[in-house]
């Protein structure tokens, strides 16, 4: 008696065609690659949460330091020789567990500086107690900002470190980036100390220079920089952006719509997460 499994119903050839398609056929470039993935995605053999980290990994290999660094006049840091109680007033308020140490120009990085290392001051008697910065200090660790992420990401994890301090042609230190913004770029946002507060939609990063979510309703975007974006057709900012792209945009590419320009920040295979925002006029205070 012969099985009749093979020819009932087309859906188990289907999968064998798409399987020997895919397994078949070698791709010729990352795109192709994409494709093939996007195409198991859709027949269900890899998932969506699978498919976005799976473009991350190979996203990551493109990027640079310079791409997702925190820069350097947003680095929460000490100074060399602030006193005890400024230093814990920062790690309290800043609630980050490792702070650069400056000299006198923050573009001089000593050294890092553990919040642990500082809880044993945190008693008022201990806090009597003679303390020297320098005894604390660990190395800094320092990368260019065009050196990989997917080399320094197998740095961090060879050394166990989680900063490095990111230096410009010079040597001065232009900012820095830690191991959960190398991570957050395959598997999307870790809330942690370096973000912004999670319920605010607009940041102000610096003068002219703003990080938007793209789930931020064109009304919020409007009221917020004083705009007249058309919020009949969309309702986010990031609808309104994909909808000027013509298409679903990558990560660095940027657009103009009406006094803004807008470049993607951060955005996957179905959807744009975060952008950043420059108003090509004045700006609001």
């Amino acid at each position: 008696m012969t099985s009749d499994r093979s020819t009932t119903g087309s859906q188990p050839l289907d999968w064998r065609k798409r399987l020997r398609r895919i397994l078949g056929s070698e791709p010729n470039d990352k795109d192709q690659l994409l494709e093939i993935l996007k195409d198991a995605e859709r027949s269900g053999i890899v998932d969506r949460d699978g498919l976005g980290m799976i473009e991350g990994v190979l996203q990551v290999s493109d990027l640079r330091v310079e791409d997702i660094m925190i820069p350097r006049a947003e680095m929460v840091s000490v100074r060399r020789d602030d006193p005890l109680e400024r230093i814990l007033e920062i790690a309290v308020e800043s609630a980050h567990s490792r702070f650069p140490v400056t000299g006198e120009d923050k573009g001089e990085v000593v050294g890092i500086l553990l919040a642990k290392d500082l809880l044993a001051y945190c008693t008022e008697s201990r806090r009597q107690s003679a303390f020297n910065i320098r005894d604390h200090l660990r190395a800094a660790v320092f990368v260019p900002e065009s050196k990989r992420l997917n080399v320094l990401l197998k740095e961090f994890r060879a050394s166990r470190n989680h900063m490095a301090i990111v230096v410009d042609e010079y040597g001065a230190a232009a900012g820095l980036v830690t191991i959960e913004d190398v991570l957050e770029q395959i598997v999307g946002d870790i809330e942690d100390e370096h973000d912004h507060d999670e319920g605010a939609f607009i940041f102000k990063r610096g003068q002219g220079d703003y990080t938007v979510k793209a789930r931020t309703s064109v009304e919020d975007f409007n009221e917020y920089f004083g705009s007249d974006l058309d919020a009949s057709e969309f309702d986010t900012i990031g609808g309104l952006v994909v909808n000027a792209f013509g298409r679903l945009p990558a990560r660095g590419e940027r657009v103009e719509i009406e006094g803004f320009r807008f470049t993607i920040m951060r955005a996957d295979s179905r959807r744009v997460h975060l952008l950043t925002v420059r108003p090509l006029a004045a700006t609001p205070d």
